[in-house]
């Protein structure tokens, strides 16, 4: 290591390799996977990804395909946290599609599923206002139960 009037200096050349190699192969995967159309609303980003083709076509026969897109149920109405959500998504999805961590019928996350039932509340708040007994009390009610093929007709 070499000093410079009497401090330790960090070998600059091999942290620079490492900095460009990860940036080069983050952009080259971003590039690839289409990462830009995550950061809209388009529907079609979410079939990017064949295992989601399914789910983006029933959508398309939904009633909901006339009043929601998909980050409208599955990331929250706030900007930050919308993004923060769709970052976390976008990891777990990565990770899984790369390393072909997937089931054929793939599952949401509870995280995810609670995304999906206070973003109902939020639409639907006059009904689910109404709602009455155990299962209606706050984060209790559990619209997806009942309604599993909302949205997707699965």
């Amino acid at each position: 290591m070499r000093r410079a009037h009497g401090i330790a200096t960090i070998p600059v050349l091999g942290i620079t390799a490492a900095v460009g190699l990860a940036v080069g192969v983050s952009g080259y995967a971003f590039i690839y996977a289409q990462g830009a159309s995550y950061l809209t609303n388009d529907p079609a980003a979410c079939a990017n990804c064949h295992v989601m083709q399914g789910h983006y076509d029933a959508w398309r026969q939904s009633t909901h395909h006339f009043a929601a897109v998909c980050n409208d149920c599955h990331t929250p109405a706030s900007p930050i946290a919308k993004y923060l959500v769709k970052a976390e998504n976008g990891f777990h999805h990565s990770m899984a599609f790369t390393l072909g961590g997937y089931p054929d019928n793939i599952r949401a996350r509870p995280a995810s599923l609670k995304v999906v039932n206070d973003q109902c509340k939020r639409c639907h708040a006059q009904v689910a206002q109404n709602m009455s007994g155990p299962a209606a009390d706050g984060d209790a009610l559990d619209c997806i139960r009942c309604h599993a093929s909302v949205g997707h007709l699965r």
